[in-house]
């Protein structure tokens, strides 16, 4: 979990952060990346249906780069999944411009990005996510790894963007789950 970051702090830095258009409006040039690999990324009906499925509230922020391959490929993928239910509300927010945030949620002691951080309706944290997922690990150890070191089910590079999708899908899957479950949240919505 965050470390040190309680529901108040990630309430106001999920309220500062921006929707998807309004952040890749901050560096129009950079977001031509984004904007052409969203144009790539599709969820199966079967993906679509399990999203809408979801009935929880769940506060998503993205501390991001807009400048940031690794948040060009997992950006748009983002932003399709939360596209499927308006129960998602997605945020972006620049890493450079919240580096008190960041210093929260370090990875192997880095600023990496991007970094996911899910939330409860009451801004709870539930999950955090970063900097890349499983699949591409997988690419790149593939790719920088070679055939000394053979990753099993690493995805070419065709399936490489459907990975991305379902390694997404199962972690926003996972905090619905872990959202509906959880006797706190069951008790105030009644169910």
């Amino acid at each position: 979990m965050p470390n040190g970051l309680r529901a108040p702090e990630l309430a106001a830095a999920h309220e500062a952060a921006l929707s998807y258009e309004d952040y890749l409006a901050t560096d129009p040039e950079r977001a031509q990346r984004w904007i052409e690999l969203a144009n790539d990324v599709r969820l199966t009906p079967e993906q679509t249906g399990l999203v809408e499925g979801f009935t929880r509230r769940m506060p998503v922020l993205c501390i991001s780069g807009i400048w940031c391959g690794d948040c060009v490929r997992q950006g748009p993928v983002l932003q399709r999944i939360a596209e499927a239910n308006p129960c998602i509300d997605l945020r972006f927010i620049d890493r450079d411009a919240r580096p008190d945030l960041i210093e929260h949620v370090r990875i192997n002691d880095g600023a990496r990005v991007p970094v996911t951080l899910f939330m409860a309706e009451d801004f709870e944290p539930v999950s955090v996510a970063g900097d890349r997922t499983l699949s591409y690990y997988r690419h790149m150890a593939e790719q920088k790894l070679g055939g000394s070191c053979p990753v099993p089910g690493a995805p070419t590079a065709d399936t490489l963007l459907d990975s991305l999708v379902a390694d997404w899908l199962d972690e926003f899957e996972r905090v619905h789950l872990l959202l509906r479950l959880s006797g706190r949240l069951r008790a105030i919505h009644g169910d």
